[in-house]
């Protein structure tokens, strides 16, 4: 890996406010850094998470602490909805928009410890298979590898390169029984995950027995109540938090919490969970301070680079708001400002003329 030309791709991504281009990084080195050399960069290798956790390991190592690490885990869909399909650029089903969506997906880990946020693993969701729908004739592409095989291997990652955390957190989509069984019985860590309201439930190992389970969403419980419980074919017991909460146009939703840790209480298993919207606002960065999507990128290898080089520009970010104890967003503010000073004092400088 060029480690200076992923340096100064990834200043770029930052510094830029249109598209970035080879062509634009070389006119803003003034020809020092050709557009073909930019171009065999982005083209030349797959870069994934093994070098980014090499990349970020020794920040990682600064801030970690033993008592207050969280693993976060998410996806998001960057919309690309005037460039050719692909395996990446393809159809994703967007729960936000709460329809099929044309982009890339991303999944992505990130260790949290205190206010710093640091991404350690990601995953370019990848649609390789084409099939073809009996009924409508349509051929349409899947993964072969799912997300949740994908999550499994992010969260198994962190725990090899010794990430120190207490918790992995992660919303109801991660809510499968074999992301919990890994997470509790292979790699002995604990959980709180969201919970999926039609979810299967006893409250006791002799009902789980008996097959007497109901729907989460049946059950009387107050907000901010908690009570241990057996999944439907799940080993062991979990405790489940019932939250309410207002949305912003005052209505209101209900959150279902689940962790294998049965000596957390209630209000310290909301406070923790509550870490996990960092990774949120680690998607919302990458794609409005670090060029995720502003790239012309038409192959899978060039738009993946494109992806891990906006990832690495986003952890330049990060750094910078610990040392400043500033926020992204005010950070690339002052960035453009900057520039758009320098324009202009270079524009009255021609108008003189």
């Amino acid at each position: 890996m060029d480690r200076e030309l992923l340096d100064l791709y990834s200043d770029y991504l930052i510094c830029q406010a249109h598209y970035s281009t080879a062509t634009g990084l070389s006119a803003l080195t003034e020809g020092k850094v050709s557009h073909d050399k930019v171009s065999r960069f982005l083209r030349g290798e797959d870069y994934s998470s093994k070098e980014l956790w090499g990349y970020i390991k020794p920040s990682v190592r600064r801030y970690e602490t033993v008592s207050d690490g969280v693993l976060i885990l998410d996806d998001t869909i960057e919309e690309k909805p005037y460039t050719d399909e692909n395996e990446v650029v393809t159809w994703h089903y967007s729960h936000a928009k709460r329809r099929q969506v044309k982009g890339i997906g991303l999944l992505s880990c990130l260790v949290r410890y205190g206010d710093s946020s640091l991404p350690i693993g990601f995953e370019v969701i990848k649609k390789d298979i084409s099939w073809c729908e009996i009924k409508t004739k349509h051929v349409k592409k899947k993964s072969s590898t799912s997300k949740n095989v994908l999550f499994r291997r992010l969260v198994a990652q962190a725990v090899k390169n010794a990430v120190l955390f207490d918790y992995v957190l992660a919303d109801n989509w991660f809510g499968s029984k074999k992301n919990m069984q890994f997470i509790h019985a292979e790699l002995k860590k604990k959980f709180i995950i969201g919970l999926k309201s039609n979810r299967l439930v006893a409250f006791s190992e002799q009902e789980k027995k008996g097959g007497q389970f109901q729907q989460v969403n049946s059950i009387d419980m107050k907000d901010g109540e908690q009570k241990l419980i057996w999944l439907k074919d799940q080993a062991f017991p979990v405790q489940l938090l019932k939250k309410i909460f207002t949305n912003e146009d005052n209505s209101t939703g209900t959150l279902y919490l689940v962790t294998n840790d049965l000596s957390i209480d209630a209000d310290h298993l909301y406070q923790v969970y509550q870490k996990r919207w960092r990774i949120e606002e680690f998607h919302k960065s990458i794609k409005q301070n670090t060029s995720l999507a502003k790239s012309p990128t038409k192959t899978v290898r060039t738009q993946s680079n494109h992806i891990f080089a906006s990832i690495i520009a986003y952890c330049k970010l990060e750094l910078l708001k610990i040392k400043t104890a500033t926020n992204h967003f005010a950070i690339k503010y002052q960035l453009l400002l900057k520039a758009n000073q320098a324009m202009l004092v270079e524009f009255k400088k021609m108008s003189a003329f």
